[in-house]
């Protein structure tokens, strides 16, 4: 069976969406419980449980974590999907015994409870998890550090969402990004960095099948405040995982499947095994940039510009009543001829009117943009709930 068609019939469908919260993974926990050691080694600065989930018996122990920015959940949807293919028994047995027996993988599916539940990058206390690895000042940050120096892996898997705004110079969107992270300011390339960047090219030489020219790779400017660098620093091979946006799909349900390929790569599950990857493949990656929107009105003729312009719209991610509602925000007004859109129109030098009827400004909610001769033409229109 190829493992494209496993997914579509059994990815994990009891999570979805872009709000996930300890209690949508609860009942998931639970029934796991029954089959791998479940531990809650921290509680939250709410007092939430933090738990990690063991998976394998292998020498080689690895430690990831997911949501440590609370409202970036796609990883955590796609390790949900690994444990479910771990755990079934029909398909692709000779490998998944394999990984069982080669690796210990630790995993936080939330480790930052009370942002997830906020729908905020950072945690109660508003302090950003991942630039707290050197204070260890909250009760979440503290909970990682004590289990990485407990299990002193060989490996560990940051995993996080990144924004759609993100890009190549050839209009392709980045639809997965990674990072080896520096050690040091000098970017050196230490022995860590380099394992983490064969890790790397091998994941990318599977996604490229999948998302051709879509991977990305974020720049490595060192920050030991990050854990991601403080862990690479400290010897441990780190992998920044970053999902991102895929053709209209603001869910996020197409990347977590090419996260989930990912996975089963680095595990050796799948793609090439036989021929281990120079770390030099790793900057063959394009580095990643920010050249994207959501969307793009072109040739746009507002009140008192002489010339043409383009207007760049941003989704603003709101949680209301339980669901994250996309709040459109104009980002620019110019020529953005280096800019590419998710979505794009041409007004074809068309004035226009907005909805509120006010002054095209930066930073201001649109709810519609218009012909402004021809009101049934509609070039935007901001959705009444949430985007599929």
């Amino acid at each position: 069976m190829e493992i494209s068609s496993w997914y579509r019939n059994h990815f994990e469908f009891r999570i979805s969406g872009r709000y996930i919260t300890m209690q949508h993974i609860y009942p998931l926990l639970d029934m796991y419980k029954l089959n791998y050691e479940i531990s809650v080694p921290g509680l939250s600065e709410t007092g939430q449980d933090i738990p990690l989930i063991k998976i394998g018996k292998g020498s080689e122990i690895i430690l990831g974590w997911s949501q440590m920015h609370g409202n970036e959940s796609t990883t955590t949807k796609a390790l949900f999907d690994f444990l479910r293919f771990v755990s079934q028994k029909h398909y692709f047995q000779t490998e998944i015994e394999q990984f069982l027996n080669k690796y210990t993988f630790y995993v936080f599916p939330i480790l930052n409870p009370d942002g997830a539940q906020l729908y905020t990058r950072e945690n109660a206390n508003k302090v950003d998890l991942n630039r707290d690895a050197q204070s260890l000042s909250q009760k979440e940050s503290k909970c990682l550090r004590n289990t990485f120096d407990a299990l002193k892996p060989s490996l560990c898997l940051n995993l996080h969402d990144q924004r759609s705004i993100y890009g190549f110079n050839d209009g392709k969107p980045a639809t997965v990004s990674f990072l080896s992270p520096a050690a040091d300011e000098r970017r050196t390339i230490t022995d860590s960095r380099k394992i983490a960047m064969r890790q790397i090219a091998k994941m990318d030489n599977v996604l490229q099948q999948y998302i051709p020219g879509q991977v990305g790779r974020y720049d490595d400017s060192f920050n030991e405040a990050c854990v991601g660098d403080t862990f690479q620093k400290a010897g441990v091979p780190t992998i920044l995982f970053e999902a991102g946006h895929f053709n209209q799909d603001y869910q996020r349900e197409k990347t977590r499947e090419f996260i989930f390929y990912a996975l089963l790569s680095l595990f050796d599950i799948i793609g090439e095994k036989e021929q281990p990857m120079s770390h030099e493949k790793y900057f063959d990656i394009p580095e990643n940039l920010k050249n994207y929107n959501d969307f793009i009105l072109r040739n746009v003729k507002l009140q008192d510009e002489k010339k043409l312009v383009s207007v760049a719209i941003q989704y603003e991610e709101v949680l209301k009543n339980d669901q994250i509602i996309f709040s459109p925000i104009v980002d620019e007004i110019g020529k953005l001829e280096s800019k590419f859109g998710h979505h794009e129109k041409d007004a074809e030098g068309s004035e226009i009117l907005t909805n509120p009827q006010e002054k095209l400004t930066v930073g201001s909610n649109i709810l519609e943009i218009n012909n402004k001769y021809d009101k049934s033409v509609i070039y935007f229109q901001k959705l009444n709930s949430f985007i599929t």
